[in-house]
């Protein structure tokens, strides 16, 4: 990753305030990314220009100009947040806000506005340079590494021949299921491959992170992972990590947060960005053959491809990583003030980093999976092992099905890759309903008392806080302890919690919205 002094400087000014119509329009593009059918009309005209991406690239081309590439304060729906509008600029912005410690746990924001907890960034005991070194070892099957990886990998694959749906497509849950069980026996052994309820736990504790409810589902996680780490597997993550670990001690407590957090991105790496990689894979296949069999005067085919190169492997995950990536937008909370490239950073902001809004990396610009799978700015070792598994899983595929036709998709000869979006609703209005009454109510709305609602509305947020504090203090309770039926339970009370906590979340936004 970029990485910079970050020293502070006596000239450091604050970044200069947006305008009113440029908040409305960042904040169209923001919303207008739940609406997918919204570029059609431009697409079937052939006016790229005026789809979702042109509009953005050219209000994100305004905001470079107007503002020499200066980070930029923006008003959002979402929240407010300083934008940064280049990617070398955003990554740099960030290297320096964690080199000095000022900046607090990343969370997604979704395409609704919602945010997300992510799996908290952690490495192995010791050394940084050990930490990292057994990890580059471990994914590369180096000296001391995980040899086995590729038996391993395979060994799954085979259960999954059958996974696939009637057009020859993998089916995405059977796959993401195969693949959860392939990263529990990559990072905590073959006893943990079945564990269907420790990834449950995993997936909530992350959801929860930042939360009232994470450090109750922290514990109970740690709980789950105990056995695994009691009799440590020699041919799995854990154990060839806790081998390098200093002689002496018990290392298994201090590893615990490095796997869990290794399993989170492995998981991520080997499900849903595996599937994105295979379709590119198959439409860069078919477009290939499609040319070929233009040059040669003949018909274009798909069939009976050879496997991809090394690098196109490479090449398909990284795109996979960076184009549709897990963390689509990251908001970084600033704890504590900072300065970096001449501008002072205050304690309380948010910086949002958007890779969707930056473009696209620079040729040569080395792809980092740390921003697409974990979000720690200084580079995460276990997100670099993730992606080198998911390489692996990659090349067994198409090794096994002798080539790329049939395993991502089909995709016409010169057709572009379409990789399925998020779901979405609209609410319309009722048939029954009166024109003339939806517009009094709308001129109503407009001119009632807008304070008085945010006033109600914080006091409402502050009563389901409370009630997501008890269900916390509920879920605490030792009892819950016992059995696997106790920890359901348990995960059944924090999930009702993080809804409450997430609620209260979203009227204290809209009611602070209101109130100004």
């Amino acid at each position: 990753m970029t990485h910079a002094d970050g020293t502070a400087t006596t000239a450091a000014a604050r970044p200069e305030t947006a305008w009113p119509l440029e908040n409305l329009l960042f904040s169209a593009a923001l919303v207008a990314r739940r609406i997918p059918w919204a570029d059609l009309p431009a697409r079937t005209l052939g006016l790229d220009a005026l789809t979702r991406d042109g509009l953005t690239d050219r209000l994100m081309a305004h905001l470079r100009n107007s503002r020499a590439g200066r980070p930029v304060p923006l008003r959002t729906p979402f929240g407010s947040f300083l934008v940064p509008l280049t990617r070398a600029d955003a990554q740099t912005l960030l290297t320096c806000g964690d080199a000095a410690g000022a900046l607090g746990a990343p969370c997604a924001l979704t395409a609704d506005g919602r945010r997300r907890g992510l799996s908290p960034h952690a490495t192995p005991p010791g050394a940084t340079e050990i930490g990292a070194g057994v990890w580059e070892a471990t994914a590369r099957g180096g000296p001391g590494g995980l040899g086995g990886l590729g038996d391993q990998v395979a060994e799954h694959l085979v259960t999954l021949a059958g996974a696939v749906r009637e057009d020859g497509t993998p089916d995405r849950d059977r796959w993401e299921a195969g693949m959860r069980r392939l990263s529990r026996h990559v990072v905590l052994g073959a006893a943990a491959t079945e564990d269907t309820l420790l990834s449950a736990m995993l997936s909530t504790a992350a959801d929860a992170a930042g939360g009232h409810a994470y450090e109750a589902r922290a514990a109970a996680l740690r709980r789950r992972m105990a056995p695994y780490l009691a009799d440590l597997d020699p041919d799995c993550l854990a154990g060839r990590l806790a081998a390098e670990g200093q002689s002496g001690a018990d290392p298994h407590p201090a590893l615990v947060p490095a796997l869990a957090h290794a399993l989170a991105l492995v998981s991520a790496a080997t499900g849903p960005s595996t599937l994105k990689a295979l379709t590119l894979l198959t439409t860069d296949a078919n477009t290939a053959a499609a040319a070929a069999a233009d040059a040669c005067g003949t018909r274009a085919g798909v069939t009976g491809t050879a496997p991809p190169t090394e690098e196109a492997i490479d090449h398909a995950m990284d795109r996979a990583l960076e184009q549709h990536r897990m963390l689509s937008a990251l908001v970084y909370p600033v704890r504590a003030p900072f300065a970096a490239q001449g501008l002072a950073i205050g304690a309380g902001e948010e910086i949002l980093y958007d890779a969707a809004l930056l473009g696209p990396r620079s040729p040569g610009e080395p792809a980092d999976p740390a921003w697409a799978l974990c979000g720690n700015p200084s580079g995460c070792p276990a997100a670099r092992f993730a992606a080198d598994v998911g390489r692996e899983v990659l090349r067994q595929v198409t090794t096994r099905n002798g080539g790329t036709s049939g395993i991502g998709g089909q995709v016409a000869g010169g057709g572009r890759a379409v990789l399925p979006g998020a779901r979405f609703a609209v609410d319309p209005v009722p048939d029954a309903a009166d024109s003339r009454t939806v517009a009094m109510t709308m001129v109503t709305a407009m001119t009632a008392p807008l304070a008085a609602y945010g006033a109600r509305g914080l006091a409402d947020a502050d009563r389901l806080e409370g009630h997501a504090e008890s269900l916390c203090a509920c879920a605490a309770d030792t009892g819950w302890n016992g059995s696997e039926t106790g920890e359901r339970f348990r995960m059944a009370l924090l999930a009702h919690a993080e809804r409450c906590t997430r609620a209260a979340d979203d009227v204290r936004r809209a009611a602070r919205w209101l109130a100004d």
